[in-house]
């Protein structure tokens, strides 16, 4: 929609071609609406992409959010979505020295043979006995939350009486996470690798006080009613190329190399002000989407804008020539990179990198963890480099907040990243550089971002892949019946700073597009 064209009224105007734009797009003109899609970059997706990072390299990686766990089967079946996931045979891999010898902890394969890696590892059946207990106790309250993140928010006490489980409630809700793994738990690899779902992305002890963890680890074990996460067949972008032609298929224009600069709205009626390279526009909308941060909501209509957000991640992208061979030789490597590979993310490693980051220093173990899409999907990587042997591997690191940063992002990014492989390297009977293929220029295939890069690519505030800490998925103070609402009555967020927000889910679009309609 050029700007040339002069000012047109919609029913909804969405600013952002993110996943939650386009599911709130797709939803509404479904039903009917007319809809304008603003997106500043020359495609849709966010962070939900797939791209060629590597020259002259046919590989198409998931960028920056990579797996699926949070989107509900309920968008893909009313959107009639052709995109589909598929999941990993093998949970995780995290590789240990005990006793002088390389070993390690491998979660999946069947019930039998992670009990067998249980005991090899901790000696006994406690261990696993306590790792099912935790986690039958986290499936059923994932089977009665789950459901709630599309509906009308649910209250503190509505969703307490759907989880039915007083134990449950205290663990998840109520007390730090810290509490339930160490009264569960002893081996400290094992609470380790039990804690990493309460910092993907979230820079928080386990016994932190506003239990951001507990949020966290909540979010990383309820996805689809069973926890568990799931690689996205073609990428990334095969989800929002779906979503984008979903949305177009019924009507909907999305308008891409348009930036939305302000929002002005009496309540009743919007007008959205857009720039292109062509100069500015105007859309008039009896309804505006934001699919974008909380700070930039507020920047466009000029309100208050929230505190700071802060991300806390260093992701780093790789094509490899083969997988690595393991120190610990009793598991093939394409086991343990195809599930979650952690490193450094005992219990106490945890600890002490958050502690020192808190101090603001590196880790000095940088924990991360690491998987391979290719193992799953080889559709991502050329003809040639499947032929060859080539794998993809993504790698996310923890404990690294934004402020870390500021002094110099350049020469931190390159020191973490050379202290996160090193960290790598320690459990590998050859080192990695090794495995790495080369792009077209000769170059190592190998790219890092830190929340400053992310920021500047994405305009996620200080790199935070959630916009801001996440919240708990029942209604408080403020947050209206579906957890978009804004101060104004027809300005919603649908962006991953919604109520229930956060991660690749749609669900805030969804909820967005059914305040819309009333629903």
């Amino acid at each position: 929609m050029p700007a040339h064209e002069g000012t047109r009224t919609y029913d909804a105007v969405i600013v952002g071609g993110g996943h939650n734009g386009l599911v709130a797009a797709a939803y509404l003109a479904r039903a009917g609406r007319s809809v304008l899609v603003l997106e500043r970059l020359d495609h849709t997706g966010g962070a939900a992409v797939s791209t060629r990072p590597f020259a002259g390299v046919d590989a198409r990686l998931s960028r920056y959010s990579y797996l699926v766990s949070l989107l509900p089967d309920k968008i893909v079946r009313d959107l009639g979505l052709d995109f589909r996931v598929q999941g990993r045979t093998i949970s995780s891999y995290t590789p240990a020295e005990r006793g002088g010898r390389a070993t390690g902890l491998l979660v999946g394969g069947g019930e039998e043979r992670t009990r067998e890696a249980f005991a090899a590892l901790t000696g006994g059946e406690r261990e696993y006995a306590a790792w099912q207990r935790l986690y039958g106790m986290t499936g059923q309250v994932a089977e009665r939350v789950f459901p709630t993140l599309t509906e009308p928010l649910p209250s503190r006490d509505e969703l307490r009486r759907r989880v039915d489980d007083e134990t449950a409630w205290r663990a998840l809700f109520e007390e730090p996470i810290g509490v339930a793994i160490e009264e569960n738990f002893s081996d400290d690899l094992v609470r380790g690798v039990v804690l990493t779902d309460a910092l993907i992305g979230t820079f928080a002890d386990a016994h932190d006080a506003s239990l951001a963890q507990n949020r966290c680890f909540l979010y990383h074990v309820i996805g689809g009613g069973t926890g568990a996460w799931d690689v996205p067949v073609g990428g990334m972008g095969a989800l929002t190329d779906a979503l984008a032609g979903a949305a177009r298929s019924a009507g909907a224009v999305i308008a891409t190399g348009h930036e939305a600069v302000r929002i002005d709205t009496d309540g009743q009626t919007a007008e959205v002000t857009y720039r292109t390279a062509d100069g500015e526009g105007t859309a008039v909308a009896r309804h505006v989407l934001v699919n974008a941060s909380p700070q930039e909501l507020a920047a466009l209509t000029g309100d208050t804008a929230p505190e700071p957000a802060e991300g806390a991640q260093l992701k780093v992208n790789m094509l490899l020539k083969r997988l690595p061979r393991l120190r610990d030789s009793t598991v093939d490597p394409r086991e343990a990179f195809a599930g979650t590979f952690h490193i450094a993310e005992g219990y106490g490693q945890l600890a002490a990198a958050h502690a020192q980051a808190a101090a603001g220093e590196l880790p000095a173990a940088p924990p991360s963890e690491i998987y391979c899409h290719s193992l799953t999907d080889p559709s991502i990587l050329g003809p040639d480099l499947a032929a060859r042997g080539y794998q993809t591997l993504t790698l996310f690191g923890l404990h690294t907040p934004a402020r870390l940063f500021a002094g110099d992002n350049d020469a931190v990014r390159d020191e973490l990243l050379k202290s996160t492989l090193a960290q790598l390297d320690a459990h590998l009977a050859e080192p990695l550089a090794d495995c790495l293929a080369t792009d077209a220029d000769g170059r190592p295939c190998i790219e890092a971002k830190t929340p400053l890069d992310l920021e500047r690519d994405l305009g996620l505030p200080g790199g935070n892949i959630f916009h801001r800490a996440l919240s708990w998925p029942y209604a408080q103070e403020d947050t209206g019946r579906w957890g978009v609402e804004t101060r104004h009555a027809n300005v919603l967020l649908c962006g991953a700073g919604a109520v229930r927000g956060g991660g690749v889910s749609g669900v805030p679009g969804h909820n967005a597009a059914m305040a819309v309609l009333g629903e």
